[in-house]
């Protein structure tokens, strides 16, 4: 026996070791509910790997780490410490952009505040990979440009949390997105002239997106249309919806409840505009009133 092979042993040990933490560390993660936190700090990190050309094994061998723990990490069923955030950094020469985000991602759920009856919501929305949407008075505030976001929000603390949800949902792999918006949220002004214009050119720039589909709803009746709602459809077919109210907003994962709506929905989509027809209108309203 040479005298390299104690040491040898002891190598392989302390990475069965290694291993056997990452994988408890998985599993245990993988039995809690997701968090859209650590969803999207995985994405961040898939995506910075993809941009340095590595897939999940190189990027595993670089950092020391197994593929399966880079996968839990990056589909966000794991939270990793500050040192690994660090060490991933390094290893995609991301320029400090890694560690950021794992800052900002542990502070996510202090720093970011929702009206108490929308709490739910933005978790659904977030991890959801399909989208509805129905407006009747101003543009949802998914597709809201600052401005426009500014001259309802008032707070420049709500409109940095509507903009960083924008981000956070919009943000590749984005969820389909299906929206159908009153005609006269076109016609409505929200701030000043240049505001509106800039918030319908905002709406033409969405209506070109791979995973958005827009459509206007013309000046007409459709019966199940009480008041606007969202509904969010998680991959296993799980949803939950936001029914806002006159006062507040109301969040439900009621099967009832989202059989009328989803129905309603689809009668709304029956009734407006199709995509080419609804960019066509939003684009005449703004020559029209809106320059």
């Amino acid at each position: 026996m040479t005298a390299a092979a104690p040491a040898f042993r002891l190598h392989l040990l302390a990475t069965k070791l290694r291993l056997g933490r990452e994988i408890k560390m998985a599993d245990s993660s993988h039995n809690s509910k997701d968090s859209p936190e650590l969803r999207t700090f995985g994405l961040e990190v898939r995506r910075l790997r993809e941009a340095a050309g590595l897939n999940q094994t190189e990027l595993a061998t670089l950092v020391r780490v197994s593929r399966a723990y880079i996968s839990h990490v990056e589909r966000g069923k794991t939270r990793c410490r500050l040192d690994f955030a660090k060490r991933l950094d390094g290893a995609l020469h991301a320029n400090g952009e890694i560690v950021e985000a794992w800052n900002d991602l542990v502070e996510a759920i202090k720093s970011i505040k929702y009206a108490t009856h929308f709490v739910d919501f933005p978790k659904a929305e977030l991890t959801a990979n399909v989208i509805r949407v129905y407006e009747t008075h101003i543009v949802n505030g998914l597709f809201q440009s600052e401005a426009y976001a500014s001259a309802i929000l008032k707070s420049p603390e709500a409109v940095a949390t509507r903009m960083k949800r924008q981000k956070q949902v919009l943000s590749a792999p984005a969820p389909k997105i299906f929206v159908v918006l009153e005609e006269s949220i076109l016609l409505r002004q929200v701030g000043a002239v240049d505001v509106m214009r800039e918030q319908l050119e905002y709406l033409v720039e969405l209506s070109y997106r791979d995973g958005i589909r827009l459509q206007i709803l013309p000046t007409v009746y459709v019966e199940e249309a009480r008041a606007a709602f969202a509904i969010a459809t998680q991959a296993d077919r799980r949803e939950a919806t936001y029914i806002v109210t006159a006062t507040k907003g109301v969040t439900s994962a009621d099967p009832a409840d989202l059989a009328t709506l989803n129905e309603t929905f689809a009668s709304l989509q029956a009734e407006a505009l199709n995509v080419r027809e609804s960019r066509a209108l939003i684009r005449r309203v703004i020559d029209e009133r809106w320059t």
